[in-house]
């Protein structure tokens, strides 16, 4: 049965504890919580509790090689990581790859999205021709570009050689082996911030391109007084999750310069892997995961600052 309140003058039905639409309701809640379960306990067994394990750890002097945390070490291995010129340099790395692949990504994609919405025939085809590199293994991925970029062996040094011109080492040189790296990612990758772009053109009606071509608006127009202020809040998704995205590089570095030549090119991710499976300091290289997530972490705080803003923007 539902009983009647009086709400600012007027009755409204409260339905009671064993009113069948709220038996229906905790029945839903049921069913919802026992089709998470499967979801909840893994993520709980593999992702939350290795990080607690891992803060654990980043307090002791834990090794790779023996069981157990090891002895209590404090905030011992948070001062050597933040005193470390090797972390702090091969931060410096993770975000000189990051400043080279975030503008690239963010701006190709959004290109080839207004480029492929525009296609008349074949705009299936465009699609899958740009989402296709995404979904390569990253082992075939650097394979492709070793082919290309190799010293002496590599289809490019080759081709220079052939024209008279001095091949530079791609892979072997710093400044060479993150452009090359970069190249690759570029390439791999653009096709996921591709999609995105497209969805949210997709979520323009269009009656507002229509009414603009009826009041005259030129293409250019349209772009910078439509397509761009609409399409901000997917300008800003896409920004901070490529550089989220480029500040856990690894893969394509490790297998592609092994963060050489020395560690001139060893991104964070790099330096925690070999200080924790190559040092077998387990202890230290979970001190360095914990310190890079908290950055990792105020990147995020900030992309989230920003969303909320240009979300009250848009809806203002």
């Amino acid at each position: 049965m539902a009983t009647t309140v009086i709400d600012d003058g007027l009755p409204v039905a409260v339905p009671d504890s064993g009113s069948p639409l709220r038996t229906q309701r905790s029945g839903e809640n049921r069913a919802g919580w026992l089709l998470s379960a499967p979801f909840i306990v893994f993520y709980l067994i593999f992702l939350i509790g290795p990080a607690l394990y891992g803060i654990l750890m980043s307090f002791f002097n834990t090794t790779s090689v023996k069981s157990g945390l090891g002895a209590a070490v404090g905030l011992a291995n948070y001062r050597e990581v933040l005193t470390s010129s090797a972390f702090w340099g091969s931060m410096g790395h993770t975000l000189w790859f990051t400043v080279l692949t975030t503008p690239p990504l963010v701006i190709l994609a959004f290109v080839f999205a207004i480029l492929a919405e525009r296609i008349r025939r074949g705009r299936a085809l465009v699609r899958f021709i740009f989402f296709a590199p995404f979904v390569m293994p990253v082992t075939s991925v650097t394979m492709i570009f070793g082919w290309l970029f190799t010293a002496q062996i590599g289809l490019f040094p080759k081709w220079l050689s052939d024209i008279g011109i001095s091949p530079p080492n791609f892979l072997g040189t710093t400044g060479w082996s993150f452009i090359t790296v970069a190249l690759l990612t570029v390439w791999w990758t653009v096709g996921f911030n591709f999609v995105l772009f497209l969805a949210g053109l997709q979520e323009i009606p269009t009656e507002v391109y229509e009414a603009a071509a009826i009041d005259g608006s030129t293409p250019r127009k349209t772009m910078w007084s439509i397509t761009m202020p609409l399409l901000r809040p997917t300008i800003v998704l896409v920004t901070m999750l490529q550089i989220l995205a480029s500040l856990q590089i690894f893969n394509q570095m490790y297998l592609m310069t092994g963060g050489g030549p020395g560690t001139s090119t060893r991104p964070v991710m790099e330096f925690i892997y070999d200080y924790g499976f190559s040092d077998y300091r387990a202890g230290y290289a979970a001190a360095a995961t914990m310190v890079y997530f908290v950055i990792v972490l105020v990147v995020s705080l900030v992309w989230f600052v920003l969303r909320r803003q240009t979300r009250k923007t848009v809806g203002a």
